[in-house]
């Protein structure tokens, strides 16, 4: 799968699935959940204890799923992640080192960025998408405002989104939206509770589809 290929599933799905733990947990469990309620695309971000052996562990597992790595903030990293299996690399700022790594080895980029200033210098540097972070402060007039102007560049609007606001992010223009701890609660994760991840997986691909008025 090209990066192409990934850029478009990951846009006709609408939504990155966030990962971020601070103790070990069993995170291909927590990928399969997602993926069984329809969020394909999973970004395990690197802080996680033993993000990039999950990794590669999930890529060899589920070598059809979405699998990506959050918060590389370096070119070394970035790299690494993508050794391991990651088919998309997620930043919270824009890092044109890790841009080029992504270019090099054919992933998908998603550099981080708030201003206009910031998304388009995200965008002239290479991004297949450009996180708008922290979106939940910003809020979905701000991506309705950014559009304007720059309305060839693919949000993916990040930060404070959850199952009751993401249709309005879609409605105001982002690409995708990335959700992480309302769609992965730490609650259920420590129980073993995956249902709970597949349940709300599977309402937020049905909010995004009803936002895009209808299935695609």
């Amino acid at each position: 799968m090209n990066s192409l290929d990934v850029v478009s599933r990951i846009c006709d799905i609408g939504v990155i699935g966030i990962v971020r733990v601070s103790e070990r947990v069993d995170l291909e469990a927590v990928v399969g959940a997602l993926r069984r309620g329809g969020v394909e695309a999973v970004e395990i971000t690197m802080p996680s204890p033993g993000a990039l052996a999950a990794i590669e562990k999930i890529a060899r597992a589920m070598p059809e799923a979405l699998i990506g790595a959050g918060t590389v903030l370096d070119e070394a990293s970035a790299v690494c992640a993508i050794q391991a299996g990651a088919k998309f690399i997620v930043s919270p700022n824009t890092c044109p080192g890790v841009v080029a790594a992504c270019r090099r080895h054919g992933a998908v980029v998603v550099p981080g960025a708030m201003t206009p200033t910031e998304i388009l210098h995200a965008w002239e540097c290479g991004a297949d998408l450009v996180k708008v972070f922290p979106a939940g402060q910003l809020g979905s007039s701000f991506i309705r405002a950014v559009r304007g102007p720059l309305p060839q560049v693919p949000l993916a609007a990040t930060g404070g989104v959850n199952g009751e606001n993401a249709g309005e992010f879609i409605k105001a223009g982002a690409a995708v939206v990335c959700v992480g701890g309302w769609l992965v609660p730490a609650k259920a994760v420590a129980s073993g509770d995956y249902d709970v991840l597949a349940e709300r997986a599977e309402a937020l691909v049905q909010e995004i589809k009803r936002a895009r008025g209808g299935d695609r």
